[in-house]
């Protein structure tokens, strides 16, 4: 390994690699079709990483979003939605935090951003992600863009639940009748 090299940039990073290359060699094997293969192995493998960090990440945002919820009842009654309004509000400034650091902060790596902002805060809350979405395209200069994205999240959000309300009662009022 080079003094530049680390663990994570090699093309492999199993301790039988060097043994690997040599049987497959010798064996008539070519070696840049066993790298190339073994780099595909390493992805798949970082690949099972970041669904099982983004899995773990939204366990754990779920969590905490039932919590708020069930605190706001407590104290603030249930008849309006409080526990999903501080939720989504909590969660579009985690996401802007989070954001931010990240683009100050390039090195960290993508699994910290993927376990934090996909995971916690998708689980937390996606509200955060459409906000992101909305104030990039404003800080991009396309304001009519964000203003139609935002609207239009709004809107055929609503009425995808209401589809969704009226699909399941048609379903049920006919396996009543």
């Amino acid at each position: 390994m080079l003094r530049s090299e680390t663990a994570s940039t090699r093309p492999w990073r199993h301790r039988n690699a060097a043994a690997d290359i040599v049987g497959s060699v010798l064996v008539g094997g070519d070696l840049q079709t066993y790298c190339a293969e073994l780099s595909g192995r390493e992805r798949k493998k970082g690949t099972a990483m970041a669904y099982l960090l983004v899995f773990l990440g939204a366990g754990l945002g779920g969590v905490m979003r039932h919590g708020v919820n069930q605190f706001a009842a407590q104290i603030l009654g249930a008849a309006f939605p409080f526990g999903t309004l501080a939720v989504n509000v909590a969660g579009s400034f985690a996401m802007g935090l989070i954001a931010e650091y990240f683009a100050l902060r390039v090195h960290l790596p993508q699994d910290v951003r993927l376990f934090l902002a996909t995971g916690v805060l998708g689980g937390f809350t996606t509200f955060s992600s459409f906000s992101l979405d909305t104030i990039g395209l404003y800080e991009r200069g396309e304001w009519m863009a964000a203003v139609i994205y935002a609207a239009s999240s709004v809107v055929f959000s609503l009425l995808g639940l209401l589809a969704g309300m009226m699909l399941i009662r048609l379903l049920a009022a006919g396996q009543t009748a």
